[in-house]
């Protein structure tokens, strides 16, 4: 006994000095660790990791100790716990969250070091949570003020958005939660999202709607990366060759995991041999034994399986999926730098609010007599009854939407922190009725319950001495939601009718709009105030009322372009087919014109440009200057309170061979200036600005021709320069 006894402590002695296993070895290199993983892994276990195991996982090797894939919805948090196997909440007790502000209030911060902070702090409660994938953020191009998706994306500009998204992405990953940035590609509106097949230039797919992609693989080395459902070329982007296999993977080096869209994956031999990593979401019925199918009969499990059985497709095709599986685990639920993260903190509440503050834009600030200042920031002392107008003042919009709906532990709304600063001034009428958030239809609204509500507002709003509007969107199907676009440019509800009767009343109006798009404003020469604040998150009363009340000087500036009229949106005057297509196909045939370039190349005036955003202070812009290929300005804040401004820089290739914009943006810098103080802000034109995509040559070009350089304040309020 004592020789058995002695045998095995010594063989336990051995087993711990022995070398670890490579793939279970955190500090071997990652490569090695896949290639060696694979050769101990059967082929069914190949097969499992490949696919869904539940609602928002996928498999590990249990038996060689690796872990499964923990992804959850993004980007503006983590969603709430559903069950494993429904689209139910778990209603557990410990999931709730802090919502962050939308990625258009991101985009329209202009601020890299924003962004960064707010990859760091949602991927920290992605991280507490246990999550290693997040699904997000999106990119696609907002070329339609009616996608019912656009409040998660970053607006109309590539770069922009491009430049937005690295620090984002970048930030989350080294907290070793991967981003799997959204919808890759062409998913720009909702209608017929799942069957369209979307037509367009090779021009206009690769210089607009693929570039914040490429970026984000290239110079944030994004994780994972999600197809999207609509097609290109007639096949879906979830498993499609070209642009998985071929751009993706070939072009651009991508070495992490394509995840499909949930249900976006629709054939076994497409999504075997079309570049899908991961398959998620095909079927809802899961692994119940009552199930007609089981995630053991997605397209990536048993028929696909039986394929490599049969010899019909290789081994390596298989391989070359799970290593692309094993690497994005390894970087993640197997990283042994993982970060703890936290919920909820200080210091997450603390970024939401700023980053609110700072993508709140101002639009329109004027006094209401000769003798006054603008009516914004407001002088509490002059106000005795302050009137709060709106259902959004008191809405929940961390509600609803779709996949990007949040369970917040603690919101602020623009009722409760107006009612926190002025206190006994507020009163508030709802003014108007939205309806219940959601996802699929639209709730029915009482006309009578509309007209009694707009009655009480405008009773009280004749004894108002300021009133303040609080509306425009919200998450409710067919506004700013998932699965719907929207059904016009109007605001719905009413709301147009109930400001202009509003402002025949009380010429001191401050009107206060969310959403995601923009919108048509028939009642804007009848206001003194107009700001525009996309969604907020958990901290909306408190960012909104610091700069109402000017503790913080608004500095938020439009990632995309509002029109006067629908029907100067570039790709409107190409009727249906440009949009939302016919039987299924959809042309976008303004091609590289959207947004400010279409503006300026179809000559139509916005009625607020792209880049626009006013402020508490003034900017006075020096003459620029060129030395070598640097371009230089001074800027001067020429008011009399701190502020910050986004000096904007635009290349324009005057004789250019080939059909170009006016300009286009190539870089931007944020600057702070205290009262009286001037910076100089430099651009250097490097070759990576001076690239387009050549129609004649179908590749990228560089342009080695006269040019003129734009800079200011927004889109169409520059000087220019040759270079």
């Amino acid at each position: 006994m004592k020789k058995i006894i002695v045998s095995a402590i010594l063989l336990l002695l051995t087993m711990n000095t022995t070398k670890a296993q490579v793939y279970l070895d955190p500090q071997a290199p990652i490569e090695e660790r896949v290639k060696d993983a694979i050769s101990r892994m059967t082929t069914h276990e190949k097969i499992q990791v490949i696919h869904a195991q539940s609602k928002f996982t996928s498999a590990g090797v249990p038996r060689l100790g690796i872990r499964q894939l923990n992804m959850d919805d993004g980007p503006h948090g983590v969603r709430e716990e559903l069950e494993w196997n429904t689209w139910n909440p778990a209603k557990w007790t410990n999931d709730f969250i802090v919502a962050f502000p939308s990625l258009t209030c991101l985009a329209a911060t202009w601020n890299r070091e924003l962004s960064a902070t707010y990859g760091n702090a949602v991927s920290e409660e992605f991280a507490f949570r246990g999550k290693d994938v997040m699904l997000g953020p999106g990119v696609n191009i907002q070329r339609t003020p009616l996608n019912g998706r656009a409040f998660e994306y970053m607006g109309e500009d590539p770069y922009l958005a491009s430049e937005m998204v690295v620090p984002y992405i970048q930030s989350a990953q080294k907290n070793g939660v991967a981003c799997c940035i959204k919808h890759f590609v062409l998913n720009d509106q909702e209608t017929d999202r799942f069957a369209v097949n979307v037509n367009l230039s090779n021009r206009a797919l690769h210089e607009i709607y693929l570039e914040p992609f490429r970026r984000a693989v290239v110079d944030a080395h994004v994780y994972t990366i999600m197809g999207s459902y609509n097609m290109w070329k007639g096949v879906h982007c979830c498993h499609n060759d070209e642009l998985l296999n071929g751009i993706l993977k070939r072009d651009w080096g991508f070495d992490g995991a394509v995840i499909s869209d949930w249900g976006g994956t629709t054939d076994t031999w497409q999504a075997a041999t079309g570049g899908l990593d991961i398959e998620m979401g095909s079927y809802t019925d899961g692994k119940l034994k009552e199930s007609e199918f089981t995630y053991d009969d997605y397209y990536l499990a048993r028929p696909f399986e039986k394929l490599i059985e049969e010899g019909k497709i290789p081994m390596e095709v298989l391989d070359e999926k799970v290593a692309r599986v094993l690497r994005t685990i390894f970087r993640t639920a197997m990283n042994p730098d993982k970060a703890i993260g936290s919920q909820c903190s200080d210091a997450h509440y603390e970024a939401c609010r700023t980053i609110g503050e700072e993508g709140i834009v101002l639009l329109k600030n004027v006094a209401t007599s000769k003798k006054e200042h603008p009516l914004l920031p407001l002088d509490p002392t002059k106000y005795n009854k302050i009137l709060v107008v709106g259902e959004n003042a008191t809405r929940s919009l961390t509600q609803g939407g779709g996949s990007s709906e949040l369970k917040t532990l603690h919101d602020v709304s623009p009722l409760e922190a107006l009612q926190a600063l002025y206190g006994d001034k507020i009163d508030h009428a709802q003014g108007y009725t939205s309806g219940r958030a959601i996802y699929d239809q639209v709730d029915r609204i009482d006309p009578a319950r509309q007209a009694a509500l707009k009655t009480e507002a405008l009773e009280k709003a004749r004894n108002a001495d300021l009133i303040i509007f609080i509306g425009g969107l919200n998450k409710n199907h067919r506004q700013d939601c998932e699965n719907g676009d929207r059904e016009g440019y109007a605001l719905s509800f009413d709301q147009n009718e109930l400001i202009g009767e509003l402002a025949a009343i009380q010429q001191n109006m401050v009107v206060v709009m969310f959403g995601g798009n923009p919108y048509a404003m028939p009642w804007i020469d009848s206001v003194a105030a107009l700001l525009h604040c996309w969604y907020l998150g958990s901290e909306a009363g408190n960012a909104l009322v610091n700069i109402l009340s000017g503790k913080v000087c608004p500095s938020g500036k439009l990632p995309v372009t509002f029109a006067k009229r629908y029907e100067h949106y570039p790709y409107v005057k190409y009727i249906n087919e440009s949009y939302p297509g016919v039987n299924k196909q959809v042309y976008y045939k303004e091609d590289i014109y959207v947004g400010y370039r279409g503006f300026e190349h179809d000559k139509v005036e916005p009625l607020f440009p792209f880049g626009f955003g006013l402020s508490y202070t003034t900017f006075k812009y020096g003459k620029p200057t060129v030395a070598g290929n640097t371009v230089s300005v001074d800027v001067t804040n020429t008011g009399e309170v701190e502020g910050k401004e986004t000096i904007q820089f635009y290349i324009g290739f005057e004789k250019c061979p080939e059909d170009r914009p006016l300009k286009e943006l190539k870089d931007f810098r944020k600057i702070s200036l205290k009262p009286g103080e001037t910076k100089k802000v430099s651009f250097t034109v490097g070759k990576e600005k001076l690239r387009y995509y050549s129609i004649a040559s179908d590749k990228w070009e560089t342009y080695d021709g006269p040019c003129k350089i734009y800079i200011g304040g927004s889109s169409a309020n520059v000087q220019s320069i040759k270079l």
